[in-house]
């Protein structure tokens, strides 16, 4: 399946999904217990500062929310909306834009490891509004079974069509479950990083899976269209 089309942009989405688990992580351990991909998450932090729960981060809550619709805004604008039979250029270009914002962020980070307050916050907003772009971006590959921020509807998804009620294909089966083993993984090797090793070495590895979703994507990109010349070809003859 990982050389074919699907594969690779599965592969893609399933690396975009762990690198939203690193980055809660980095948001969770290192920038004052936020999300920055799973805007459940803060929604219900919101509900709790709002009727006076001390210990809940409402700042940097806000500004998480804020900046994760604010980049999925954008993102919005500049992708199309439709599914595609093949992997919209857009969505390459957006992930890249990602991609080296990210970078950039690691480099800022490995040059100044300890911010300050107003810092930290400038940091939560950036990764969320990363996150944001991210999902919405990747909308238009068409597999809406991995969002690759959040996995909530992904398991209402696996429980509600899977074997026992007997609905699902097995395909999409299969991705629910890597979705959420994705993520998973994802914030299992962020919390090593920040606690072992650094905050910039978790925030470099964000970079990397990204890296690594857009470089499965432009192969998807570059198969799909080889496929579409070749049945325009066969078509005509």
């Amino acid at each position: 399946m990982a050389t074919s089309p699907r594969g690779m942009t599965t592969t893609a989405l399933l690396l975009l999904t762990a690198a939203a688990g690193v980055g809660d992580a980095v948001g969770y351990l290192a920038l004052g217990s936020v999300f920055t991909g799973n805007m459940t998450g803060n929604v219900l932090f919101l509900g709790f500062a709002l009727v006076g729960e001390p210990h809940v981060p409402l700042l940097g809550t806000v500004v998480a929310l804020g900046a994760f619709v604010v980049g999925a805004v954008v993102a919005g604008r500049a992708v199309p909306r439709s599914t595609a039979s093949v992997v919209p250029r857009a969505t390459l270009g957006a992930l890249v834009v990602v991609t080296a914002a990210g970078a950039v962020l690691c480099a800022v980070w490995l040059a100044r490891p300890d911010p300050g307050r107003p810092a930290l916050l400038v940091v939560t907003g950036v990764l969320a509004a990363l996150s944001g772009a991210q999902a919405a971006a990747v909308r238009p590959v068409g597999n809406a079974d991995i969002t690759t921020v959040v996995v909530t509807s992904t398991l209402v998804n696996l429980a509600r069509d899977g074997r026992p009620a007997g609905r699902a294909a097995r395909l999409a089966r299969a991705d629910r479950v890597l979705a959420v083993l994705a993520v998973a993984a994802g914030a299992a090797l962020g919390a090593v990083l920040v606690r072992g090793v650094s905050t910039s070495a978790a925030l470099a590895a964000v970079v990397v899976l990204r890296a690594a979703a857009v470089a499965s994507l432009l192969a998807a990109r570059r198969r799909q269209q080889r496929q579409a010349a070749t049945e325009g070809r066969a078509s005509t003859t």
